[in-house]
């Protein structure tokens, strides 16, 4: 099975600096990417055209331009939540390793001058972003009620609370190591995140911070985030990451298995949520332990698209993992298989699993499909929504108090309270629902 027809990436984004998220609703901070992290991903881009663009790789796929980028056959999504800033600058950087200047790219004017794009043959490639106002797909557990519910489940659970009680010496010990932050299993991420940034970017912390404590801060972080982003049932809340970005995982097979779609290569540039959900839907952390983990940064998962030999007329799907800009890729075989998974039986263990619209995402966390409205082309969070109540509330209060004034002026009596209040639609240009 040597031919590959197509190949989805999904890559977390370079280093950046530190971040922050609320460890009972997950609400981000905002950062920034820094030069290492674009010098990651960057690496990142060159591998993956070594291995998918390159005449000369065995995993070349099948009919793509490897020169000048044909937009047609690639498609780029970049997550604009949580570390947007840096997950964007990250997909940027990538696209140079994978698209690097090429002096192809010019055009010849009507009046024979040839043109060169700047840089040598930059090539602008378009990145759609996506905002988790309007879609779901990539950040699903902000806002998400059953999601919080679920992290309070799973901080309540005799594990997680046996694991705090075991972990109390490491965390007294590192108390002159994170500067008034809470040293708490819940705060794990958090505490991990701060002490690796310092480590890697502050040389006065690095000389200070005893060798150990690294590893295991980050032992504790991963137990962490592993039990707060998957769950035993495919269908599970802890999986929610996972089973939105299923969607568009099973979604662009369908489009690199039709003959008829010019699409080729399709990468999701994310945070690493889904990638701890992934590893546990696809079975890989019963056969792959070191994969019940935070993926480091520029990791990328790929799912390649490979035609089978004859006489079999299925297409097959070889899975690989690069964990950081330090290894290389290395194959994983989902569900307990030994080789290539089939791709229909792929998409039959797991499409029932995928979150495909807002109003199964609203399902899902328990919200009403009326908490996810637009008005007038704006999208409007749960939160939004309740806000806007509130104040049409106040304004209709106010209106009532104008109303009863003039009515007095009338000598017309008010019956304020033998009003019957009925809600109705709001107007007909309100949207309800998007799908993702």
């Amino acid at each position: 099975m040597s031919k590959v027809l197509g190949v989805l990436v999904i890559a977390r984004n370079g280093d950046r600096e530190e971040f922050f998220q609320d460890p009972k609703t997950y609400e981000p901070s905002p950062t920034r990417s820094t030069p290492l992290g674009a010098a990651e991903s960057f690496l990142l881009g060159s591998c993956l055209r070594s291995q998918y663009l390159s005449p000369s790789s065995s995993s070349q796929i099948s009919g793509i331009k490897h020169g000048v980028v044909d937009t047609h056959q690639v498609h780029f999504y970049a997550k604009a939540g949580g570390e947007g800033a840096a997950i964007f600058d990250s997909t940027m950087a990538l696209l140079q390793g994978l698209y690097p200047p090429n002096p192809n790219n010019k055009i010849t004017l009507a009046n024979e001058t040839t043109i060169v794009a700047p840089l040598g043959g930059y090539q602008y490639i378009p990145i759609e972003t996506v905002e988790p106002t309007n879609d779901r797909s990539l950040e699903p557990w902000t806002d998400c009620l059953a999601f919080q519910r679920h992290v309070a489940d799973v901080y309540a659970s005799p594990e997680f609370k046996a694991a705090a009680k075991s972990a109390q010496p490491f965390f007294q010990s590192i108390k002159d190591y994170v500067f008034g932050r809470p040293t708490t299993l819940e705060n794990a991420v958090n505490i991990y995140d701060y002490m690796n940034t310092q480590l890697v970017h502050n040389q006065t912390y690095a000389y200070r911070l005893p060798p150990t404590l690294i590893d295991q801060a980050r032992n504790f972080a991963n137990y962490h985030e592993s039990a707060v982003f998957s769950s035993k049932e495919l269908g599970g809340i802890g999986n929610l990451a996972g089973r939105t970005i299923l969607h568009s995982i099973i979604d662009s097979l369908d489009r690199i298995a039709f003959n008829g779609d010019p699409l080729k290569f399709l990468l999701i540039e994310t945070s690493y949520q889904p990638f701890i959900s992934l590893f546990q839907m696809l079975g890989l952390t019963k056969e792959y332990p070191e994969l019940i983990a935070i993926p480091n940064f520029a990791s990328a998962f790929a799912f390649e698209i490979r035609r089978g030999p004859g006489p079999e007329i299925r297409d097959f799907l070889r899975i690989k993992f690069k964990n950081g800009s330090d290894e290389g890729f290395q194959t994983y075989h989902a569900f307990g298989h030994k080789a290539d998974i089939p791709v229909t039986e792929f998409v039959y263990k797991l499409e029932n699993y995928a979150i495909t619209s807002q109003k199964q995402w609203n399902a899902a966390c328990n919200l009403p499909y009326d908490a996810y409205a637009t008005h007038n082309g704006v999208y409007l969070t749960s939160v939004s929504v309740t806000v806007q109540a509130a104040l049409a509330a106040m304004l209709f209060v106010g209106l009532l108090a104008l109303s009863k004034r003039l009515w007095r002026r009338r000598g017309v009596r008010s019956h304020a309270h033998g009003y019957e209040y009925r809600h109705e639609p709001v107007t007909a240009d309100v949207k309800r629902g998007v799908t993702l």
